[in-house]
């Protein structure tokens, strides 16, 4: 057996899904896109590492000869999903939250064909990513012949949909590259004509200040006009993956580390608001949703009860409004509380929360609202 294969082979032993070969060459058209989607104002702040540690692999592995790209399904249905209704409204996790934190999952197996790579190839060294690396782990797993990338900017694979996590292994062995696949998206548009905020500016462009995914997972205000775009997703949105034909039928049970717990992923939002920091990461420490803590998922919550306009919720809206410590919370929760109940009696509460705050942009937040209601 070449290297090649027995590193498939083994892959396959570890329960890798998909696995690719790809040379550690610059990315030369990602270079541009990154440089086009900086200049644009369209990227996220999350990303890591200079545009030029992102596309030339050898400056993060000297003398990198290979990239081995890896990905692993995930499921796009959940059993036994519990309702939302009225009176006990409930949020949603996006289904790449579901499970253990896909980042622990694809860690342990880059780290088993690293020591793998090291028994067959001694001397060698590797270093390996997972998307929080500099690397893009869409850009590898095109190379590497694991999928095409979407308009809707997601990977998609032949068979197993953009259901997939990706991470992946930079190596100084060489390895016989795989061959990339031809984009199939065709003249299909409709992950671009479902996208609820118009993020997807166009093919494979993604402006990521829009994209709701990255706006529940500010910390700051979310803008008016997206509040109620994000309805009652606490964490993501799935809504380019669901709408694609490439994933229809795709249903994937493989790994049971990435099940999802319905009560986890499918949540109460009242409770939400007032849980503290440890019964937070006790609960949903272990999820990827749960990185930026539970001031954004908070938040999103208060939202998702001003959507529902959940009257039943008021009281516990109106108690964040007056009681939390935090500016962002007490404002949004202002707005929740006027989506919900615009009475009398409701705006003179927040009318008293806005002369008492201290802060300037929930004041000004509050303001607004009592002014469009008035």
């Amino acid at each position: 057996m070449t290297l090649k294969e027995k590193i498939t082979a083994f892959s396959k032993t570890i329960g890798i899904d998909r696995i690719g070969f790809a040379p550690a060459d610059p990315f030369v058209t990602l270079k541009e896109r990154l440089r086009t989607q900086q200049a644009l104002g369209y990227a996220s702040g999350f990303e890591y590492g200079s545009i030029e540690e992102r596309t030339t692999p050898e400056l993060l592995l000297p003398q990198a000869k290979t990239i081995i790209s890896i990905a692993i399904a995930y499921p796009s249905k959940m059993k036994n999903a519990p309702k939302s209704v009225k009176g006990d409204r409930r949020g949603l996790f996006c289904r790449a939250s579901w499970g253990e934190d896909y980042h622990h999952v694809l860690r342990r197996k880059l780290t088993q064909i690293e020591a793998f790579l090291e028994q067959e190839a001694p001397g060698s060294r590797s270093r390996s990513m997972v998307d929080t690396g500099e690397l893009s782990d869409r850009a590898v797993a095109e190379r590497a012949g694991i999928g095409w990338t979407g308009k809707n900017c997601a990977v998609i694979t032949p068979d197993l949909g953009s259901y997939v996590y990706l991470g992946e292994l930079i190596t100084t062995v060489s390895i016989e590259e795989d061959m990339p696949l031809e984009e199939q998206c065709g003249s299909c548009t409709k992950c671009i004509d479902a996208c609820p905020t118009g993020a997807l500016v166009q093919g494979g462009q993604l402006d990521s200040q829009k994209c709701i995914a990255f706006l529940t997972q500010t910390k700051g205000m979310v803008a008016e006009p997206f509040r109620k775009k994000i309805g009652n997703r606490l964490y993501g949105c799935d809504t380019c993956q669901t709408v694609c034909p490439e994933n229809k039928g795709i249903d994937e049970h493989r790994h049971s580390e990435l099940e999802p717990d319905p009560e986890k992923v499918k949540p109460r939002l009242e409770p939400l608001l007032t849980m503290s920091n440890k019964e937070f990461k006790h609960t949903y420490g272990q999820m990827a949703g749960s990185w930026r803590g539970k001031k954004p998922i908070q938040r999103n919550a208060l939202i998702a009860l001003g959507v529902y306009k959940e009257k039943a919720s008021l009281p516990a809206v109106l108690d964040r409004m007056e009681q939390d410590p935090r500016p962002v919370i007490r404002a949004t929760a202002a707005w929740a509380a006027a989506e919900i109940c615009s009475d009398p009696q409701t705006l003179t509460r927040i009318h008293a929360a806005y002369v008492a705050e201290p802060d300037e942009e929930a004041a000004d937040e509050m303001k607004k609202i009592l002014f469009r209601t008035n």
